[in-house]
């Protein structure tokens, strides 16, 4: 019997609940689900989640007025101010109506009710209901716009059906987009046709001594097409200056010294940069961003940028004073880690992305002096992702037992995760400066996507829940309770997760993680 859940009681927390005991409402199999034009995209997700453990057809219909029964997916003729772009306004009672000001709202709703229906829905065979969804009424609308992950394909190649399954993982928690780190010393894992040699030789290897591989331009066009069905946007990232191996080990004219340097699979950093002074460096770079943006129809391409440490000061400047005009001229948005900073010529749209491990600049060592100078950037209009390392990087261990991740920054516990605030994180920079928060997972040690997805969860909620929910809503206490109960949506789903010793889990119903 599936079990259903509290109003109030999903990941990440909603902005307003109003339950109402008397308008619970339980899904029939002669129910459709309704769609404005615009909403066919969410209703056609929606449908495609509830009709294998339900039974149902759930055909989806085109909306006509208010609903006697079923789900309707509208969208405001006259924009709620109080919804924005991405919020939603789900109503439970003689039906299911999620009415939003445009299809990202929609995304965002139909993701909370899919938590409502309870973990059963989440089975992949059909059970026997009854699906019952709590009545009352829930308003909510992110905190932040950007609520992000990082995906490194290419340290380890993740194939192609991996990476749909982890979109999938973040559209449960209304996570909007999904970097995929393409390019780096162990392998460039992108096709581009003016530059061949870097999927047909440069993809051929990988942390570890693995196959590697790459995504050809069909690829990835599937994975847009896919995140794009769950409200979320791919951001390709094309590193530079440094971690440049995989490229500069195929074509030489990338070295100064005009010889291709030797593969590599390990997993020192700091070692490659391109030679900033040559135009045949300038030249690559341009085709290579022309033909990802011709390729991306989100508004960003991400530039790397860190752990230059082949790369003079000075020269590092100049590459990134050279490459932001690059992107913008072919209509996006760059995006680079927060060692762009140094740029004196960095302004807004241009974002920085801050993985620090501090937000204080009054310290003396060098995590001070780059917090230091990403409040100066962010003082002067340019907005920030915030990825401290210490709190919202996926691939640190949690204690040092866990057999996968590396220390580097720190042990995050899932409190740790949680317990930070991106609004006040950087001293003295207002709220308004931080675009949204992200959580990247670098993949060295992570050789399937059961790794993956055990270092992400919990997690990875706690990023999404500090990037949607409210400020006020932030309560240790309230979240581990909530994500105590979610363990069942991951044990029934199939998604390994860490049993952290400070949340009260509940009886296990799956073997524990390797």
């Amino acid at each position: 019997m599936a079990s259903g859940v509290a109003l109030g009681d999903v990941l990440p927390i909603p902005a307003q609940v109003h339950p109402d005991s008397n308008a619970d409402y339980t899904l029939s199999e002669d129910d459709s689900i309704a769609a404005d034009p615009g909403a066919e995209l969410p209703a056609g997700l929606l449908a495609d989640l509830l009709r294998t453990p339900t039974g149902f057809r759930l055909p989806v219909v085109p909306a006509q007025g208010s609903i006697a029964s079923g789900i309707a997916l509208t969208l405001n003729k006259n924009a709620d101010s109080a919804l924005g772009e991405q919020g939603y306004r789900m109503t439970v009672g003689k039906g299911i109506t999620i009415a939003a000001n445009g299809a990202a709202g929609l995304f965002n709703g139909v993701a909370t009710l899919r938590q409502l229906f309870g973990h059963e829905i989440e089975t992949d065979t059909r059970e026997p209901g009854p699906w019952k969804v709590a009545g009352g009424t829930i308003v909510d609308y992110p905190r932040f716009a950007y609520r992000g992950a990082m995906l490194d394909v290419s340290r380890r190649f993740r194939p192609k059906t991996e990476v749909l399954r982890y979109l999938d993982d973040l559209a449960r928690y209304k996570m909007n987009y999904l970097q995929l780190h393409l390019t780096d010393d162990q392998g460039w894992r992108l096709r581009i046709d003016k530059w061949p040699l870097l999927t047909d030789i440069g993809s051929k290897y990988e942390v570890g001594g693995g196959p590697g591989g790459y995504y050809t331009k069909a690829d990835y066009a599937e994975i847009i097409a896919y995140a794009a069905g769950r409200g979320i946007t791919i951001i390709p990232e094309i590193d530079g200056p440094g971690h440049t191996n995989a490229a500069q080990s195929v074509y030489p004219e990338l070295n100064c010294d005009g010889k291709a340097v030797p593969a590599r699979n390990d997993i020192s950093v700091g070692y490659s940069s391109f030679c900033v002074h040559s135009e045949a460096t300038y030249a690559f770079l341009d085709d290579v961003i022309a033909e990802v943006a011709a390729m991306t129809p989100g508004p960003y391409i991400h530039i790397g940028g860190d752990e230059a440490r082949a790369t003079t000061p000075q020269d590092y400047r100049t590459y990134v004073d050279r490459v932001l005009p690059i992107v913008t001229k072919y209509h996006k948005i760059p995006i680079g880690w927060h060692e762009i900073t140094k740029s004196d010529k960095l302004s807004a749209p241009t974002i920085a992305q801050y993985w620090g491990t501090t937000g204080d600049p009054s310290g003396t060592g060098d995590a001070a002096q780059e917090a230091a100078r990403m409040i100066e950037a962010a003082k002067k209009g340019v907005p920030v992702i915030l990825s401290p390392a210490n709190r919202s990087y996926l691939d640190m261990k949690y204690t040092p037992q866990t057999k996968r991740g590396l220390m580097w920054a720190a042990y995050i516990e899932i409190d740790a995760a949680y317990d930070w605030d991106p609004g006040t994180y950087l001293k003295g920079v207002d709220e308004k400066a931080i675009l949204g928060v992200a959580a990247p997972q670098f993949s060295e040690s992570m050789t399937s996507l059961t790794d993956v997805r055990y270092m992400a969860f919990p997690r990875l909620t706690a990023t999404a829940e500090l990037g949607w929910s409210p400020a006020a809503t932030h309560d240790w206490e309230g979240f581990k309770r909530r994500l105590a109960e979610h363990a069942r949506f991951w044990e029934t789903g199939g998604i390994p997760y860490y049993r952290s010793p400070k949340v009260d889990w509940p009886a296990r119903a799956v073997p524990q993680f390797r």
